[in-house]
């Protein structure tokens, strides 16, 4: 069972919630103000922070001048690390007395519960106890892998940061990382949609930040945390508009830089510098530098936080039915933790934990009658079930591999459970981890951010996720 101090959070944050709706409902417009409205005042805010304090830097960027679109980057250090020594796949020597192979515990799959369909492990390996208790349950439909490691090589040069620039009057004026040198190791790029119930939370909040922070480290990639827009100011399906036009924006982002690479170069001292770039009817730069230098939009992963894996599997199967209209943008896996599904038929979970923690059955109705059209309102709308009947979308043996994250204590698990079920039908590459005693957003609510079992989830999601971003010769496994 969760904790005592969990069950009292979870009371207070009902209570407050239930209380913000219900002031959401009476100061509703009766008109959808088009521009909308990407996070609360309630909301505790992260600043960016463009410099690698912590090991990532982070930016904001507004999209799209029609609407609040933002989006905020999330670049680890690593990116710093020249190519050189990661690019090349590793060969293969052959040893006539192999060393063993030490792992840490972090990525040694003995650390955690035996997962259905994994290979057995050394159990005694297992050196705390406390940790293998609270990690997942079981794991549904996954396979064995190879395993591999990528090299480190060492770091920039100082200069190339960017960092600072002298000012007029003599001081120096702080302007975050700025990309110098083309060649730059090429980072995969995960698009991460928050969580909140359609009503709330935002791509810069505490937790959020936080969460993608330890993504982008954990995973070594580029997270690009997407603001879309809130109901009520913006019902169905602004949310999921919001998700595919930063898809596209992406596309359009590694096309220009391509363009902005046969624009011509100098060399200084044996390092590139471009000599010219593409700019808009302003004069301001259109090509995003830390993407056009880092991002490898060919190993792009979509990760969705409840309502925002909802957000992430319309993307993922839009993506689908697009095909080569989105080159080079390649949607190579997606994550759905927790997702937000319903339906008008009843599973077992949401008869018998309707009354959960934190988002219950009855608080949940009153945000999807927010966020859908009064017009369109059902339990069995395509962006509530997505095994209703005649679902828009290409077929399911056509979705990327899916990984689904569920709690023990959540009502909603059931029926994610199922769509999993139904991907693993057609052949699709489709696990479904089970965290024990955990409740919907144990890894991603800002109270159970920095709990053990947060952080073995993340881990996991890691290990599952490094095995379709690798390259040639990097492959990862459990």
């Amino acid at each position: 069972m969760p904790s005592v101090a969990v069950k009292l959070y979870s009371v207070f944050f009902k209570l407050l919630l239930k209380h913000r709706l219900q002031n959401r409902i009476q100061a509703t417009p009766h008109e959808s103000d088009p521009f909308g409205v990407t996070s609360r005042p309630e909301e505790s805010i992260a600043a960016a922070n463009a410099s690698f304090t912590d090991g990532v830097a982070t930016k904001d960027i507004h999209i799209d001048p029609s609407t609040s679109l933002s989006i905020r980057i999330f670049l680890p250090e690593s990116a710093l690390k020249p190519p050189d020594a990661e690019s090349q796949p590793r060969p293969r020597i052959r040893q006539s007395n192999p060393q063993p192979k030490h792992t840490s515990d972090a990525a040694d799959p003995a650390s955690r519960r035996h997962s259905y369909n994994i290979p057995n492990t050394n159990q005694s390996s297992i050196t705390d106890p406390y940790r293998a208790s609270f990690s997942r349950r079981n794991s549904f439909g996954s396979n064995a892998h190879k395993n591999g490691n990528q090299g480190i090589g060492s770091s920039y040069e100082a200069d190339s940061l960017n960092m600072t620039r002298p000012m007029n009057g003599g001081g120096l004026a702080y302007r975050g990382y700025t990309p110098l040198i083309m060649n730059a190791k090429k980072l995969p790029v995960i698009l991460q949609f928050h969580g909140g119930g359609w009503v709330s939370g935002s791509n810069d909040s505490v937790a959020n930040d936080l969460f993608c922070r330890r993504m982008a480290k954990l995973l070594d990639v580029i997270v690009v945390g997407v603001g879309y827009r809130l109901a009520p100011e913006n019902r169905y399906p602004a949310a999921f508009e919001d998700g595919l036009k930063v898809l596209n924006w992406l596309a359009k982002q590694a096309n220009l830089a391509e363009c902005n690479k046969s624009m011509g170069s100098s060399r200084v001292g044996g390092t590139e510098f471009k000599k010219s770039h593409i700019v808009d009817t302003l004069g301001a730069s259109m090509v995003e530098p830390w993407l056009a230098a880092h991002g490898d939009p060919s190993r792009c992963v979509l990760l969705g936080v409840s309502c925002g894996a909802n957000i992430a599997d319309y993307v993922a199967r839009t993506a689908v039915e697009s095909g080569n209209l989105l080159d080079p943008v390649k949607v190579v896996a997606q994550v759905l933790m927790y997702p937000f599904f319903m339906g008008s038929i009843p599973t077992h979970s949401e008869i018998r934990l309707a009354n959960s923690y934190f988002f219950d059955k009855a608080m949940c109705l009153l945000l999807w009658e927010l966020f859908l059209p009064k017009e369109e309102f059902s339990l069995d709308h395509p962006a509530a079930n997505p095994l209703v009947p005649g679902r828009a979308g290409p077929p399911l043996k056509f979705m990327p591999p899916t990984l689904t994250v569920v709690a023990e204590h959540d009502w909603m698990r059931d029926r994610a459970i199922a769509y999993s079920e139904e991907l693993r039908k057609v052949n699709v590459d489709a696990p479904v981890y089970d965290y024990k005693d955990a409740v919907h957003e144990f890894a991603t609510l800002d109270m159970l951010l920095k709990t053990p079992q947060a952080q073995a989830c993340a881990e996991d999601i890691a290990i599952w996720v490094k095995k379709h971003i690798s390259l040639r010769g990097h492959e990862f496994s459990y």
